[in-house]
């Protein structure tokens, strides 16, 4: 395999990574970090709460503040764009350089058919605004990129049409594109009980509880089992108290959910850092003896299900502290290889598997069975990727087991392959903080939700080596 030569120094390593996207090289050399540093970074808004509460605020009536959101990345782009076609006004408060905000004036439960859609690759966005066509008054078309059409959808068709919405499939049955209009009596949606089979999707689940306070009688979900990243649902459920719903609880398990009826009204809300996003700098701290990193502002009180991560590095060996304030993480002598079920975390799993490859035995990682439709098969692709650095990885069912990399290995040069997936990109860029000869293609596609990762790690090169580096922030 042809390789890419390392970066001629640590001060081009870092003037390479604080580069803007479009002008990164592909494929990206990395090296790895020589030794331990101390680094408070907080990542960008999170991409789940943000989105959830650009919904919400859009079909609120008034005005909604969202401060610290997730601002530049590509699914927050595609989300406002959507629901300004529904009728919402979203738009950047530059108010306070230092406090972020999206300003947004709701439609008050009553969005307008919104036409044609394409929402490329953004499942979220895919998900929530099919929910937000149910509620409007004429017809919508959601569509999206061709692996966006192979992303089932099939689930939440079902659940809105048992509230009577209209919804045709345009191509293949089970996934987007799809028609959907209002109830053909042309009365307001009315909601009610609805049973979703045992795998639906969390993000099926949490579009139909937003639109839960628009409908006529609330919406109740009853599932058979508990759904798959439930930590997102009960996030939803909890972001709805928070913002003012009459009534909105989940049972211990969440497979019982309750929205009541009763229009939410414009809020103001600070969306905490992404947990997802933090993964991958608290995994690089992990990786580094002795190496330290806080991330401000995600702390014990979190929505968020990934900010548990921090757990499993403790498992693995590193010292982990998860307070009222902050999360912090400091890199062992060594990592320990570990079982974990994943399945209130999925998007970290990746991280984890990268990770994995430098214990000191194999790691076993269950509840992925949502891998397989995100935006690649993240199972296969992981798979495929760290096997050529000589780990033995290995797919089965719903779970990953990770063996590490042996001592005999020789560092010979690797180009990962990225899928067009950002957080497959992150996560074996974390290969290339320990061992030397690692390139990442598509750097560039980190922009869906962290479009300042480069930067950030830079900051981590920066402060290993001694060097001034701008200080990191997500940005």
């Amino acid at each position: 395999m042809t390789g890419t030569p390392d970066p001629a120094g640590p001060a081009a390593m870092i003037e390479t990574l604080r580069r803007p996207l479009g002008a990164m090289p592909d494929p990206l050399p990395l090296a790895p970090i020589p030794g331990p540093f101390e680094a408070v970074v907080r990542p960008p808004g999170s991409k789940s709460l943000t989105n959830r509460a650009l919904a919400l605020a859009s079909l609120a009536g008034g005005v909604s503040m969202l401060y610290r959101p997730l601002l530049d990345a590509d699914d927050v782009r595609v989300m406002t764009a959507g629901l300004a076609r529904f009728g919402a006004v979203v738009r950047e408060d530059a108010d306070d350089p230092d406090l972020p905000a999206f300003r947004v004036e709701g439609v008050a439960g009553h969005p307008r058919g919104a036409g044609e859609l394409n929402l490329e690759n953004a499942g979220t966005a895919v998900r929530f605004l099919s929910a937000v066509a149910g509620l409007a008054d004429g017809a919508t078309t959601i569509d999206g990129s061709p692996r966006m059409r192979q992303r089932p959808i099939d689930g939440l068709v079902a659940a809105l049409r048992a509230m009577k919405v209209r919804v045709e499939y345009l191509g293949e049955y089970g996934h987007p594109p799809v028609r959907i209009e209002p109830p053909a009596d042309g009365g307001p949606l009315v909601g009610g009980n609805l049973h979703l089979p045992t795998q639906a999707s969390s993000q099926f689940i949490s579009a139909l509880l937003m639109i839960g306070p628009w409908t006529s009688e609330g919406v109740s979900i009853e599932l058979p089992a508990t759904p798959p990243s439930a930590s997102y649902v009960r996030m939803t459920v909890e972001l709805l108290r928070r913002l003012g719903a009459r009534h909105a609880s989940a049972s211990e398990d969440a497979r019982s959910l309750v929205v009541a009826p009763g229009p939410l009204r414009g809020f103001d809300i600070e969306i905490e850092p992404d947990a997802s996003g933090a993964t991958y700098l608290l995994a690089a701290a992990a990786l580094t003896p002795g190496a330290r990193v806080t991330i401000p502002d995600l702390h014990s009180g979190s929505l968020q299900g990934d900010t548990m991560f921090v757990r499993t590095l403790a498992r693995m060996g590193a010292e982990a502290e998860v307070g009222s304030q902050s999360v912090s993480v400091r890199g062992p002598a060594g990592l320990a290889g570990v079982e974990a079920d994943f399945s209130d975390m999925p998007d970290a799993a990746m991280t984890l598997a990268a990770l994995a490859v430098f214990a000191d035995g194999p790691t076993t990682i269950t509840g992925l069975g949502s891998l397989p439709v995100k935006e690649c098969d993240r199972l296969a692709a992981t798979v495929s990727e760290l096997t050529k650095v000589g780990a033995g990885v290995r797919a089965t069912g719903e779970s990953l087991t990770v063996e590490p990399i042996p001592p005999s290995a020789r560092d010979e040069p690797v180009v990962f392959d990225t899928y067009h997936d950002h957080r497959m990109a992150m996560a074996l860029s974390l290969v290339g903080l320990r061992r030397p000869n690692v390139a990442v293609r598509d750097p560039a596609c980190v922009a869906k939700t962290y479009p300042g990762y480069w930067r950030d790690l830079a900051r981590l090169y920066a402060l290993a080596h001694g060097l001034a580096c701008p200080a990191a922030g997500g940005g």
